[in-house]
């Protein structure tokens, strides 16, 4: 199984964004970030799982993925399949076709302190603006 920490830093809402991903398969990490540009904090979070979905499907397209996130409105929109603003529609979409490619696909709210990885690394990705 692969774990998946996702998270998102802005700098304003919405203003200059980055996402972090940290994915641990069995002794094997894996780091991401990337500066993404100007999204509401919401959005940024629904971008990073949706990139690193991607990543998955690319590096580890046969394996029960579980993911974790501090983003309750992403968890929420995620696990019943619904959003109450039409904004997160797209995206949530797109989290839907890529998960489906999976044989099976968790996604877990955890607390902040327990994302600081997926953390640091949306704020490292900040940086990249400056």
């Amino acid at each position: 199984m692969i774990e998946v920490y996702t998270d998102a830093a802005s700098q304003g809402n919405p203003g200059p964004s980055g996402i972090g991903i940290y994915i641990k398969s069995g002794q094997q990490q894996m780091e991401e970030y990337l500066f993404i540009g100007d999204y509401s904090n919401h959005e940024a979070e629904f971008i990073a799982v949706i990139k690193a979905l991607e990543l998955c499907n690319e590096r580890f397209p046969d394996e029960i993925i579980s993911f974790r996130s501090d983003a309750k409105v992403v968890v929420d929109a995620i696990e019943k399949k619904y959003v109450k603003n039409n904004i997160f529609q797209s995206y949530l979409n797109q989290i839907n076709q890529l998960s489906s490619s999976f044989p099976y696909f968790f996604i877990k709210w955890i607390p902040e302190k327990q994302n600081k990885h997926a953390d640091e690394l949306a704020r490292k990705a900040l940086q990249l603006n400056n």
